[in-house]
């Protein structure tokens, strides 16, 4: 009885669910998320395609883990989902993928999904959303709204995903108001509300009017323009009720199909390791509702964007662009190369702030 207690009280220290076997017949998934699934932001994006994948999906019980660090607990965490009889995991945040990597080699017969990983193993594979494409049409919003010409956006890292979306709102808000500029702050963090407040109102001390945000959880971000007067582009999830008026729109991830194909694959034995890519076409990355700030005209010009780059017609890294330096990144008539793209480490024009 007392190794039961010990037990139950280290899953609680680790921020654990206490895990039911599943019945034989059914097929177990389980979801680690590096912060809360009610969050706002990104871990309930991927909480919300974790519901999906157990209401469409009959016989398949899914499970999850939630405040688990990018450390050697995500380790620990899918090794007692592993013990559970859980068959398919998904590792939702970035930091996990070492650890899922040498956990598949550990349990051949475990399907891993890893989001936004550039490394797979024979039963690991990635999925990813293309989400600069809605960031673009986001930066039309931003850019149409700006009355400064300075829009902030904040960071947590420095890495490949959140460098494309930060050029991609510079691009969409430089093609409606060419002079506009996008200031980036790091916080480090993917979950700091602390400095995600503090980096907003030190990009408003320098006249920016407009912000936009890569963290895990944008509603400190919003919350602290709304104190501020500013307008906002949300991520990851629709928070526009957290500030109808000062919201112009933001980028949205619905993961639930790719999830479900996933876990459907698996169960027919057909399952096969590869980088999955959801775009706006997909449905994989949506553009969140307008905001009552966002005009009329806006609106329509946005959508006419949307469609452009559903048909194909629009290329979010099409030429001419150039690098921060006025380096010729792609000329006119060519787009960026797509490992180019894969593997970001620059900034486009206008952008202010470093790529380290």
């Amino acid at each position: 009885m007392k190794c039961r207690i010990l037990a139950l009280f280290a899953a609680l220290s680790l921020g654990l669910t206490v895990y039911a076997r599943p019945a034989s017949a059914d097929v177990a998934v389980g979801y680690v998320y590096v912060g809360a699934k009610t969050d706002g932001g990104y871990n309930e994006a991927q909480d919300t395609g974790r519901q999906h994948v157990q209401k469409t999906l009959p016989g398949v019980k899914t499970n999850y883990l939630e405040n688990i660090p990018e450390n050697a607990q995500v380790t620990q965490a899918m090794e007692r989902m592993i013990g559970a009889g859980d068959k398919v995991i998904f590792a939702t945040s970035y930091g996990y993928l070492s650890y899922a990597l040498d956990l598949a080699k550990k349990y051949p017969k475990v399907t891993f999904m890893h989001c936004y990983g550039d490394k797979r193993a024979a039963n690991l594979g990635t999925y990813a959303a293309e989400t600069y494409e809605a960031m673009y049409l986001a930066g039309i919003a931003a850019g149409k709204a700006t009355k400064s010409g300075k829009i902030g956006f904040v960071a947590a890292h420095p890495i490949p995903p959140v460098l494309q979306n930060i050029n991609a709102l510079a691009l969409g808000a430089q093609s409606v108001n060419p002079k506009a500029t996008v200031t980036v702050v790091y916080t480090g963090s993917w979950n700091d509300p602390a400095k995600d407040v503090a980096s907003v109102n030190a990009l408003v001390d320098q006249g920016i009017d407009v912000v936009a945000s890569h963290v895990d959880s944008p509603i400190p971000v919003i919350e602290a323009a709304k104190k501020r007067g500013i307008k906002v582009v949300g991520y990851h999830f629709d928070d526009s009720k957290f500030d109808p008026q000062g919201w112009l729109t933001g980028v949205v991830e619905n993961w639930g199909p790719i999830m479900a194909g996933v876990v459907k694959q698996v169960e027919a034995g057909t399952w096969k390791s590869e980088a999955i890519r959801g775009n706006l076409k997909s449905g994989t990355t949506q553009l969140a509702p307008f905001g009552s700030s966002v005009d009329a005209a806006t609106r329509k010009l946005i959508e006419a964007k949307k469609q452009e780059i559903e048909d194909g017609k629009l290329h979010v890294w099409a030429g001419p662009i150039y690098a921060q330096d006025d380096k010729l990144l792609a000329p006119k008539g060519e787009a960026l190369n797509p490992d180019k793209v894969a593997s970001m480490d620059f900034f486009v024009k206008g952008v202010i702030g470093s790529t380290k």
